[in-house]
């Protein structure tokens, strides 16, 4: 009988350990987006009723590429396809690679950006903001590349603008399967919280998808890179580990990480 309860006792911890290795390499494969080619058919499961996409990205065959391109002032890096958050001359670098209408990234956002901005305006780093429109591929829709052209519009602004409306719209982001942010009014009655930023050029803009050719080039850029999910975070090319089975680190543990490297 001893025996008996001894391998049962055995054979639950061993389940345990199945199951729970079973839900975090779930959560992996939720938020990764695997780029299998340009061509490739976009695959969409729900899984625990949130999205896990697997395809090709959107890139230049998207019809917003087909305008002249307009980049917006204040846009900094390769062909203007960077967002740059501040000190030109902080001593170190974070990257953040985003899509608006990625739920994690949106867990990131609204737990630890209070954080990454703090570090950023009390000259720790400057903020470079690398875009993605890959969900719209892989959930259909546009919201995505809309919301991305509208964040172009607010760059135009200023830099502090565009901060302010990219909080916004991860603030009031709508379930990654609904394609809200495909709404341009629904773009600009966010876009009224945020103090001066609905000038008449903005709205002009957004109403015109100006910067959606924009859009389209800086989801190429990222296209380009090594990053194979959103949200991916590297200070000084260091990878920092933002996400611990699904959950976004708290304000306390991302700023130990930037401390670790940064000294």
């Amino acid at each position: 009988m001893s025996n008996t309860r001894k391998t049962d006792k055995k054979t639950s911890a061993t389940e345990r350990m199945r199951v729970a290795r079973a839900q975090a390499e779930r959560s992996d494969r939720i938020r990764r987006r695997v780029v299998v080619g340009a061509s490739s058919a976009a695959v969409l499961a729900l899984v625990a009723g949130v999205a896990f996409a697997v395809g090709g990205s959107s890139g230049s065959s998207d019809t917003a590429a087909n305008g002249p391109l307009v980049v917006p002032a204040n846009a900094t890096g390769t062909d203007g396809t960077v967002i740059t958050y501040g000190k030109a001359d902080a001593p170190h670098t974070l990257e953040v690679y985003e899509d608006f209408r990625c739920p994690f990234c949106e867990q990131l956002e609204t737990t630890t950006g209070k954080a990454v901005q703090q570090l950023a305006d009390d000259g720790t780093y400057k903020v470079e903001y690398h875009l993605a429109t890959f969900l719209d591929k892989n959930l259909g829709g546009k919201g995505s590349r809309t919301a991305l052209a509208a964040a172009g519009a607010a760059l135009n602004e200023g830099v502090d603008k565009f901060k302010a409306f990219h909080d916004v719209l991860y603030a009031n982001q709508p379930d990654e399967r609904s394609d809200a942010f495909g709404d341009v009014n629904h773009i600009l009655d966010l876009a009224g919280q945020v103090p001066g930023l609905k000038t008449d050029a903005f709205v002009k803009a957004v109403q015109d998808g100006t910067y959606a050719p924009w859009a389209a080039k800086v989801n190429e850029e990222f296209n380009k890179s090594d990053v194979t999910g959103t949200p991916t975070v590297k200070l000084d090319g260091k990878k920092l580990d933002v996400l611990t089975n699904g959950k976004a680190v708290s304000p306390e543990q991302f700023t130990a990480m930037v401390k670790q490297v940064t000294g």
